[in-house]
């Protein structure tokens, strides 16, 4: 097993001891690359060819799926001290210009909205991710840095979806094939390559700025500290700086500004950090990120959600009273393990905050068998300092499974075994959750999900215009989205 202190060799192990497939991870640096098309123009050249057309249909909808999604989760962050912090900075230091809507009133420049904008949609932790072989990613972190700029620029829905889609592409391509948290980056390291391509679409820069773009923006890499226990408010946020950063980057490259040509491949760039090459044929990637897509039915970690949706299915099989409970062993996946479960980023037994309990599977099993359902209220700090769920989770033990790990990402199964003291035991084990790539949301259940987290702070007409124009992306302007979004109460 490993441990908050291993080496990234020790962090790679199952629990046999085997070592965990390393996907082309070698420990001699690759040689730098400085002559021919970098992979930065690659990426500014995918942006660039990209149409809406591109788009299936199918994958189209997902899309859209995720945008209400991601606004569902924006909606419900309002009120929350740290994104009270970033739109208060937002609206101090982003008056200049302030023509971009803040989501939930009041209005700042295209950097600040792409920032505080971005943390609303990245806080209570709800929004979508993508699951690649080793590493994962929030393709959701894009939309408010593209939002802030398709409104800047005065864009309309249609030309939005293009251009998020394109920075979901990105971040996820990336994410498939650099194992960025092996290495100690944080998954939102993609994240600036992203929105430079995204953003620079809606801006409709030419190729030579975008390139200058995502060179710019990519020399920014965050580091997987954040993740780790005691984890703070700062991994809610982080993104948003991302954002930040990303869109002045963005801003400069439009003003002419230059980049390092070689910011992946070059002597000192990302690939010589990570003692990987990335090496991506820009010319034959196409838009089919949203066929790995997941959307979160709980309010946890996406490596979490089966564990915790077994949990309940158990629970619905066998009525127990929990106060009968004399233990409760989880197996998962090792990146579940590892996320929330004890592994690499640390214990998880001492849970007292929200950014504790989120990646905490012994309270988040602890408090589904209480509650039938994780959502924001199971994650205030009310209900996680309450004795029930206190003395259930150290009933918990969370073990990762080889046989399990074998089949992620393919399959995201876990298994729930529950011992009572009348020596009764139940075991549950599913493959997948509502809202898992095999199983995504319909239209129906995003429509519930987007009622359920916005109910507290929009009325329910708001949330209808907004359900209505996400649907009709197509045949509207972005600035009619966000004059529904700055105005919830209308």
């Amino acid at each position: 097993m490993s441990t908050a202190g291993a080496s990234p060799q020790q962090d790679r192990r199952t629990q046999s001891g085997a070592p965990v497939q390393d996907v082309g991870h070698s420990e001699a640096k690759p040689k730098p690359i400085i002559t021919g098309e970098s992979q930065a123009q690659g990426i500014a050249k995918f942006a660039q060819r990209t149409t809406y057309e591109d788009l299936t249909p199918e994958r189209r909808e997902r899309l859209k799926v995720s945008v209400l999604d991601s606004l569902a989760c924006a909606v419900n962050a309002l009120g929350a001290p740290p994104t009270v912090a970033c739109v208060e900075q937002a609206k101090q230091f982003g008056g200049s210009d302030a023509r971009c809507t803040l989501i939930g009133g009041g209005k700042a420049n295209v950097v600040y909205a792409a920032a505080t904008n971005t943390a609303l949609v990245r806080y209570v932790d709800l929004m979508d991710s993508y699951l690649g072989r080793v590493d994962l990613c929030h393709p959701s972190d894009n939309v408010g840095a593209v939002l802030a700029a398709c409104e800047h620029a005065g864009r309309s829905g249609k030309e939005f979806l293009t251009a998020l889609a394109v920075a979901y592409q990105v971040e996820s391509e990336l994410t498939a094939n650099a194992p960025f948290m092996e290495d100690g980056f944080d998954l939102t390291t993609q994240l600036s390559f992203s929105i430079a391509a995204g953003a620079a679409k809606a801006l409709q820069l030419d190729e030579t700025k975008t390139a200058a773009a995502v060179e710019i923006c990519g020399d920014v890499i965050p580091l997987l500290v954040v993740r780790t226990t005691p984890i703070s408010q700062w991994k809610g946020l982080n993104s948003s700086q991302a954002a930040l950063s990303s869109m002045n980057g963005v801003f400069l490259a439009s003003r002419g500004v230059t980049g390092p040509k070689y910011v992946i491949e070059g002597p000192n760039g990302l690939a010589h950090a990570l003692g990987k090459s990335i090496q991506i044929d820009w010319d034959n990637v196409k838009l089919d990120c949203f066929d790995r897509l997941a959307l979160k039915t709980y309010n946890t970690a996406i490596p979490a959600q089966s564990a915790v949706f077994c949990t309940i299915e158990l629970h619905k099989a066998h009525p127990f009273d929990p106060a009968d409970i004399v233990s409760i062993e989880a197996n998962v996946f090792q990146d579940a393990y590892d996320f929330t479960g004890g592994g690499r980023f640390g214990p998880k037994h001492d849970v007292h905050t929200k950014e504790d309990a989120d990646h905490s599977l012994p309270y988040l099993i602890a408090v589904a068998l209480l509650d039938g359902d994780v959502q924001p209220a199971q994650l205030a700090v009310s209900r996680i300092e309450k004795r029930d769920v206190q003395d259930l989770l150290l009933k918990v033990t969370v073990r990762p499974d080889d046989a399990l790990t074998a089949r992620y990402p393919a399959d995201l199964a876990s298994r729930v075994t529950v011992r009572l003291k009348s020596g009764e035991s139940f075991t549950q084990q599913i493959t997948d959750f509502p809202g898992a790539p095999a199983r995504p949301f319909a239209w129906n259940e995003i429509d519930a999900k987007f009622d359920k987290l916005t109910a507290t702070n929009a009325t329910a007409k708001s949330c209808q215009k907004i359900k209505d124009a996400v649907r009709s992306l197509e045949i509207i302007q972005i600035s009619d989205l966000m004059k529904m979004l700055g105005d919830l109460r209308g």
